[in-house]
This record gives C-alpha cells, sequence and structure tokens, in this order.
C-alpha cells in the first residue's frame, strides 16, 4: 500500500513539475532561466569515470591492472557493441531517444507495471535519471532525491548528446564483483571483449545491474538466466532482435569463465610502481620542489600532492609500458630461491638489456610480495670490492693513460686519513704482495692496490667519477676516507645503482641510467610521460677498453673463475664486505649487464656474516643461470 502511494505522489509530482515548466518558460521571460539557476546553485562540474590503468611488458602484453575498487575498462561510443545499446535501451528506457531526460509517461507505466506484480519489474526511472544517480546522487529512496535526480538529468540532456550519455551510462553501471561498464564485465564473467560476445551473453549481462547481488552469475545464476530471458524478450518486442535471433538466443547454454585479476610479476611491478612516482615528480616539478623544501611538513604537504597526482593519473586510464622480459625476471626470481636455500639469507638482483639499455628483471628477495621491502633498489649494502672497478682502477687508469700491465707498489703501508688518523688496509688473509701489475691486482683484488690507486688519483678526483652514477645514499662523508675505495661506505649502494654504473663499461665509456619504464600513454595512445636519456662520457674510450679487458681476467683467472657463461665477452668484479656481510658479484656480458647481493637481513642486532655460506659462491651461480 505504502509502495503504491508513493509512486502516485512521484506521478503527480513529476506532472505538476513538467506543467510548471512549460508554464514558468512560456509567462515569465525576463526572469533568469532554470539553467542559469541550475549553474548558479548545483555544481554539475565534468563528468568523469575512472578506468583501470596497465602495465605492460616489453612485448606490450598485460602485467599487472591498476585499480582500487572499481575495475573499469572504459569503452568509447564507438567502439560499444549495437547489442549492448539495443539490450539496455529495450529494457530500461525504450523512449530514451524521445524524453529530454525524464519521462512521465514511463514512470506511469512503471507503476501499473509494478502494482500489478508481486515483484518491481519495471523502474521508473530513464538511463539519463540512473546516470544522475550513479554519478551525482545516492541511491537513497526519497522523493528529494527523485526530484533533483529530475532536475540533474534535464540539465544532462541539455549539455550531453544522446550518444554521450550512453557511453557514460554503459560504462558507469555495477555489475557485481568490482566491474563496472559493459567491457569490464566482459571480461571478468566470460574472459573476453564485450565486442566478441554472442546475443545470449549480451542479455546475460544486462541482467545483472538490475540487482547484482540476487543476479549475481557466480554464486544465482539460474537467476541470471531467468532475467536473461526476460530481456531477450524485451529485446524482441522492441524489434531490436528478430525471432530466429531469439530462439537461439533463449537455446544457448551459457558458460561462465570467470577472470581473475592479472597482477604478475611482483618485484618488478612494485619497482615501476615507485619508478612512475618518480618520473611524475621529475616531469612535473614535484622533484624541484621537493629539493627546494625547507621543512618537513613542506615535503610532507608535496608529497601528498604528488601522491594525489599519481592516483588521479591511474583513474584516468594510463598504460605503462616498460622493458620487462618475463622469462629473464622468472628465471632470475627462480634463481635466487634455488641458489639460496638457507631460510635466514636473502639476495637480490638487477638485469640491464645492454643494447636497449633498459631494466628488463629485478628481484625484491626470496618470497617476495607485492608492495613489501624490494631489495633490489631498496636495500643499500656495503659493495665491498665490487667498487673498485669505478672508484679506484678507471679513475687511475684514465687520469694516467697507463694500461693493464702496468705496475703498482701494493706492498703493505699506512696513510694519513682524516687528520692525524692512519689508515692501514690489509690483503684478503693478510697476505702481502710488493709491485704487480693492475691487470693482476684487479683479478686477485688486492685491497692495497685499490688504496694506492685512489690515494695517486685523489679523493675529489676520484669520487667526481662517481657523480654521473647519483649513488643515493654515498654521502660527502665517504668521501673522505680512503676506506671508499673498498667498499666502505657510511650507508651503501643498491643492487640497482651497481648495476646502472656497470653498464659504462659496456657502452665505450659512457653512462646513461637505465630505467624500466619506457613511456607512458593515455587513453587514446598519446605518450604523456617517457625518461629523457642523458648521456655522459664517464671516461675515455681507450681506458674502457682497458678497464673490459681487466674485468675479463676477473673472469678467467681470479676471483670471479666460478663464471661460466657462453658469451663471446664477459666480465665482472667480485665484491665481500666487511665479515662477510655481503657478497656481491656485477658483471656483463655484450647483451647484459647483471648485479647480484646475498646477505642477511640487517635486524636489531645488526649484520650477520654468512661467510660458511659464501664459500659456495651462490652469487656466481646465480650469474651463471640468468646469463646462460
Amino acid at each position: 500500500m505504502r509502495q503504491s502511494t508513493g509512486w502516485i505522489i512521484i506521478v503527480v509530482l513529476c506532472a505538476s513539475f513538467v506543467l510548471l515548466l512549460t508554464r514558468v518558460g512560456a509567462e515569465v521571460n525576463e526572469v533568469e532561466t532554470l539553467s542559469e539557476a541550475f549553474d548558479t546553485n548545483i555544481e554539475l562540474g565534468e563528468l568523469f569515470l575512472s578506468s583501470n590503468s596497465y602495465i605492460l611488458d616489453s612485448e606490450g602484453r598485460l602485467v599487472s591492472e591498476i585499480y582500487k575498487d572499481t575495475n573499469r575498462i572504459y569503452k568509447p561510443f564507438d567502439q560499444i557493441p549495437q547489442l549492448f545499446i539495443d539490450s539496455f535501451v529495450s529494457t530500461e528506457d525504450r523512449r530514451f531517444y524521445e524524453h529530454e531526460g525524464y519521462d512521465t509517461a514511463g514512470i506511469a507505466r512503471a507503476f501499473v507495471a509494478n502494482t500489478s506484480s508481486s515483484e518491481t519489474e519495471q523502474g521508473g526511472s530513464t538511463i539519463t535519471q540512473q546516470l544522475v544517480r550513479n554519478i551525482y546522487l545516492s541511491h537513497e529512496q526519497t522523493y528529494q532525491r527523485k526530484l533533483s535526480e529530475i532536475l540533474y538529468s534535464r540539465e544532462l540532456e541539455k549539455r550531453y548528446t544522446k550518444d554521450d550519455i550512453l557511453e557514460l551510462y554503459l560504462n558507469s553501471i555495477f555489475f557485481g564483483h568490482q566491474a563496472y561498464g559493459i567491457e569490464a564485465a566482459s571480461q571478468y564473467y566470460f574472459s573476453k571483449s564485450s565486442n566478441d560476445l554472442s546475443l545470449a551473453q549480451v542479455a546475460f549481462i544486462t541482467a545483472i545491474p538490475n540487482n547484482p547481488s540476487f543476479y549475481d552469475p557466480v554464486n544465482h545464476q539460474d537467476r541470471t538466466e531467468e532475467r536473461k530471458q526476460w530481456v531477450l524478450k524485451k529485446m524482441l518486442e522492441e524489434e531490436t532482435i528478430t525471432e530466429e535471433e531469439y530462439i537461439e538466443a533463449t537455446e544457448e547454454t551459457i558458460e561462465l569463465a570467470v577472470q581473475t585479476r592479472t597482477d604478475m610479476f611482483p618485484d618488478y611491478v612494485t619497482y615501476v610502481r615507485d619508478e612512475f612516482r618518480d618520473l611524475v615528480a621529475e616531469k612535473e616539478g614535484f622533484a624541484d620542489q621537493l629539493n627546494n623544501a625547507t621543512t618537513p611538513e613542506q615535503k610532507e604537504d608535496i608529497n601528498a600532492e604528488l601522491d594525489a597526482r599519481i592516483q588521479r593519473l591511474y583513474e584516468e586510464g594510463i598504460a605503462i609500458h616498460t622493458a620487462l622480459k618475463p622469462l629473464m625476471q622468472k628465471k632470475a626470481v627462480q634463481s635466487v630461491v634455488s641458489r639460496i636455500p638457507n631460510e635466514d639469507i636473502q639476495g637480490s638482483l638487477a638485469v640491464i638489456d645492454n643494447e636497449s639499455n633498459k631494466l628488463i628483471a629485478i628481484t625484491g628477495g626470496k618470497g617476495y610480495e607485492k608492495f613489501n621491502f624490494n631489495r633490489g633498489y631498496q636495500d643499500f649494502r656495503q659493495p665491498g670490492s665490487s667498487i673498485k672497478p669505478l672508484l679506484s682502477f678507471a679513475p687511475y687508469i684514465d687520469t694516467t693513460g697507463v694500461g693493464p700491465s702496468a705496475k703498482i707498489d701494493s706492498k703493505n703501508k699506512c696513510y694519513p686519513d682524516g687528520g692525524s688518523k692512519e689508515y692501514c688496509p690489509k690483503n684478503y688473509n693478510n697476505k702481502e704482495v710488493g709491485s704487480v701489475t693492475l691487470n693482476q691486482a684487479l683479478a686477485s683484488s688486492y685491497n692495497t692496490t685499490a688504496v694506492a690507486l685512489l690515494n695517486n688519483v685523489g679523493l675529489e678526483k676520484a669520487y667526481s667519477y662517481l657523480d654521473p652514477f647519483h649513488f643515493e645514499k654515498v654521502s660527502d662523508s665517504d668521501k673522505h676516507h680512503l676506506a671508499s675505495a673498498l667498499g666502505g661506505f657510511e650507508k651503501g649502494v643498491s643492487p640497482l645503482e651497481l648495476t646502472r654504473a656497470y653498464t659504462t663499461f659496456a657502452h665505450n665509456g659512457v653512462y646513461s641510467p637505465a630505467h624500466g619504464i619506457t613511456e607512458v600513454v593515455d587513453g587514446g595512445g598519446n605518450v604523456i610521460y617517457s625518461w629523457d636519456e642523458p648521456e655522459t662520457q664517464v671516461w675515455s674510450q681507450s681506458t674502457n677498453d682497458k678497464m673490459r679487458q681487466m674485468l675479463a681476467n676477473v673472469v678467467k683467472s681470479g676471483t670471479g673463475r666460478n663464471i661460466n657463461v657462453n658469451a663471446p665477452y664477459v666480465g665482472g668484479k667480485t665484491g665481500t664486505s666487511n665479515s662477510y656481510h655481503e657478497i656481491w658479484f656485477v658483471g656483463l656480458t655484450d647483451q647484459y649487464t647483471a648485479g647480484i647481493l646475498i646477505g642477511r637481513d640487517q635486524g636489531q642486532e645488526g649484520p650477520k656474516s654468512i661467510e660458511s655460506f659464501a664459500q659456495s659462491n651462490p652469487h656466481q651461480r646465480i650469474f651463471n643461470d640468468i646469463m646462460n
């Protein structure tokens, strides 16, 4: 009784409202128009529907879908199948192309149909009203909301074409299971595009929005099937399908193929999400603002604004194209797991393609879960002897012009190191050497040679060779101590940073930072972001050729002799921090550069030795795995 009374009131009010608009419009020309009053008092704003964003691999294949609670794949009107237009117009608003946003006759018709049935078969709302309700208003059942809905709908019809409204409507409808819009629903329930659905499947999906919980195909497919038949009947009545098509569709068996959310390669995706944030910060000036901020509060506000900007971009529906090589990524993850069976020891690595100078794989650690601490680029450790080629040997050769066969006095001695202090480096196992060639010194990783070279070049000059690499945690205090020749940094470097730096040996002494993102495009396929690729000649090509020869000797007869890779060129350098807290290998072929770090996570008790485990050379075995 109360429902019938409510519908009567709505019909009367709507009729009165239409009559009032007509008479007022005819009689009062000098009074402010309804549209003007609407603009003054109601903020309609620009219509915006969020859309999913995507991360793609190097071949353009989907790796990860980005959305929060709304899974929507936005479909422009010219790509919407006509069957969906016909099904929704036939069932929801058959006079859609005739009315101006509200349909008084339709409301009356719905009242008659619903009062003669035990269920609510028809709603009095037009497609435009439903769109308004989905975007601007709540779904509460009140007369005030209903009148507001009509007012909004009338104005919406004046501002947008029928095609525009249908486009927005068919992209905004909720189909259950976080799916909004016909494309997301098609992908979710049938694992294919809306353009590839049969008439029966279209009617099946059209049945859901009337009550997504009641007509949920996953849990109540029989109910959805029943309403699908009703949808087909309405389409037949409206003559949008033929009798033959109707019969064929009613007899078709519907088989669901529910598609789960695509979200692969958590190590790489986590890195790309952070890199995208850095890319936007650089391109839109946030990075400069953060550098110029003087208080923590200012930085917090800038970061909040940047995060809001990133979220807006994700909601606009962008595609982040990356250099990810899935096979290499899988191999890297598998190798870390298989080569480091010890539960309390972790490993990470980064792999860069030398030809494209792009990051093609990165691992965050064994058992990595998305958005957790990623050891591949967030773990800063002492690099040990792996820093020697960059800080001691290449700068010395570049400033003196000598070759690998040049000899250097490498006997034990002490050096002034910070005022009255002295620094007295020792070789592994306290081995004493005299005058040795640079080639032998790097292959055997003599500490005394590395310190002698750094002292000869000078700390300031040697560190200028590291400047192009922009090591994030290398501080000014590191630049004042000769111990840095052996990797004795205050905070250290990450595997990604060190791997990037070693790509210089693959590019004739030229450095350009390798990234994972190749380009970012909007929904229309337009490139909106890409990295600038500045190049810096760090050392001469002659120096680079000599260093490549020496790095190859490390693999052939030095500390890297467990490397066994079938490639025309293989070179690299091992690294061990004090007390075997970490072990490194950074190496390259003509095709790839890779850096591997192994060590225990640093807890409150501080770093722990992995010396016994290190004897099996797991870092070099991992390099063999991924390069072969």
